[in-house]
């Protein structure tokens, strides 16, 4: 007679819970990065650190003349030249001060992963099949903080701003870590509860959900790094009219969905909607199977980014109101990732309870047909 298979947990010395514990707190961390982020982008500040020290850089300049030296570095930029001339020390020590803590925060976030991750390696603490993620993981967080540097010096060399396109690669790696340590985590919670557990698996309504999603994130990178949230401050009409007839056009006209502020705030604005009603599939799924919470949750989300970023238009781009519209979008994030798993193990519960009441599911038959 075949034995079962042992359940993925029962290696000794597996801790899921505490693992799970551990990459929830990491992606509270990426979460203040992309805030700390944004505030970044909107100080236009990210440009004053002009030198890229994984190691040295981690101590900010100290005393009159090491801030002499990178204010000197500064100097030298496009960002300088063409739009900050003038500026005095003291000015510069306010925008140096964002994207310091914002490549600070890079590097601990690089420690609180790595270090954890080897003493729970060393103590075989990481149940089967993890391990691989856990390091895809790492060289993902290795891998963004490179992502970092091509973005910067995109805007070191003749433009006094940095690229969109890698402002968007570089926003949307960090998002991609942090959904995939919530994901991760929630699967580790629940290999705590069930050592049989296996990891959720993401329903269709999902992924189109987290599709759109990424989408609208993209184009809220391009908005940020193109400046576009100026472009028009009304809504819903982008002054008069619902989309500006007079507004220059880029050949090819393909180009426009990218490089045209006017069009990719339009797009920005619409698509907003479009999330909205892939969000409401999402929390109709989830109502379905009796995840209440995670509806309501999913549905406030989406609901007070909408209002977030009608305000942040109105506003005329306010500090306050754009950097918690930034904010909002990775906790409307974890919460779609959230409802998806919780409703991929509910799809996937129902499935083995449906699978065990068939007739002859015991013997693997077909039903009625017993197996000798």
């Amino acid at each position: 007679m075949a034995t079962a298979a042992a359940p993925r947990s029962a290696a000794p010395g597996a801790r899921p819970r505490p693992i799970a514990t551990w990459l929830l707190a990491v992606a509270a961390l990426v979460f203040l990065m992309v805030v700390v982020g944004g505030i970044t982008r909107l100080t236009e500040s990210g440009l004053s650190i002009t030198r890229w020290e994984p190691v040295s850089g981690t101590m900010p300049p100290i005393g009159e003349a090491a801030w002499q030296e990178e204010f000197d570095l500064y100097r030298q930029s496009p960002q300088y030249r063409q739009i900050n001339a003038g500026m005095s020390l003291a000015e510069f020590k306010n925008i140096y001060f964002w994207e310091y803590v914002h490549r600070l925060l890079g590097r601990v976030i690089g420690l609180a992963f790595a270090l954890p991750l080897l003493w729970f390696w060393l103590r075989r603490a990481i149940p089967a099949g993890y391990g691989w993620k856990l390091v895809a993981l790492l060289a993902l967080g290795g891998l963004q903080g490179a992502i970092g540097w091509w973005m910067v010096a995109s805007g070191l060399v003749d433009q006094p701003d940095v690229s969109h396109i890698r402002l968007a690669v570089h926003l949307l790696t960090a998002l991609l870590i942090f959904s995939s340590l919530v994901w991760v985590a929630l699967d580790l919670r629940r290999l705590a509860d069930d050592p049989a557990a296996r990891p959720a698996r993401m329903p269709t309504v999902a992924i189109w959900a987290l599709s759109a999603l990424a989408l609208q994130l993209l184009y809220g990178a391009y908005v940020a790094g193109l400046d576009a949230g100026y472009a028009y401050s009304s809504w819903p009409k982008m002054g008069d009219e619902w989309f500006p007839a007079a507004t220059p056009m880029l050949a090819p006209w393909l180009r426009n969905f990218v490089d045209n502020p006017i069009m990719v705030q339009f797009v920005h604005r619409w698509l907003a909607w479009a999330v909205a009603l892939a969000a409401a599939l999402l929390a109709r799924a989830a109502w379905r199977h009796n995840l209440r919470t995670e509806a309501f949750a999913l549905l406030a989300a989406v609901a007070a980014q909408i209002l977030l970023g009608i305000s942040t238009l109105l506003s005329g781009v306010d500090i306050h109101i754009a950097a918690g519209h930034q904010a909002m979008a990775v906790i409307l994030l974890g919460t779609m990732v959230a409802t998806g798993h919780r409703l991929g193990v509910a799809i996937s519960d129902r499935l083995d309870v449906a699978t065990r009441d068939r007739p002859g599911a015991a013997t693997g038959g077909r039903p009625g047909v017993a197996r000798g």
